[in-house]
């Protein structure tokens, strides 16, 4: 699976940013593709992910309520939405594709970097 991370940037506290991941994959049926982040000085950890079909999402706690993951099925496409973006939302995010069958992510596209100034 390939993926192609984009959508970064600088955003006020309280903004919106809306990021994307292109994947090119020989099949999408078993997919799920998981978003992650590492700030600066920290491990990179789990943000939440969306099942390719049907299109099933989980989230951390910390994003509950303010990020949203969907997918264009035509476009191929895993949208990660931000809202109410906060200082410590500050790092980089990246796109990383697992199958259902495993726990392991194999796949990661590059990051993106996203900066909330307050």
């Amino acid at each position: 699976v390939q993926l192609q991370a984009s959508g970064g940037g600088l955003v006020q506290a309280g903004g919106s940013l809306r990021l994307s991941c292109e994947a090119s994959a020989r099949a999408y049926s078993n997919l799920i593709v998981g978003w992650f982040r590492q700030a600066p000085g920290k491990e990179r950890e789990f943000v939440g992910s969306i099942r390719w079909s049907p299109a099933i999402s989980k989230y951390a706690d910390f994003v509950k309520g303010r990020f949203t993951i969907s997918r264009d099925y035509a476009k191929k496409t895993i949208y990660l939405q931000m809202n109410n973006l906060k200082p410590e939302d500050t790092a980089v995010y990246y796109c990383a594709a697992r199958i259902l069958a495993s726990d392991n992510y194999s796949s990661w596209g590059q990051g993106t970097l996203v900066t909330v100034s307050s």
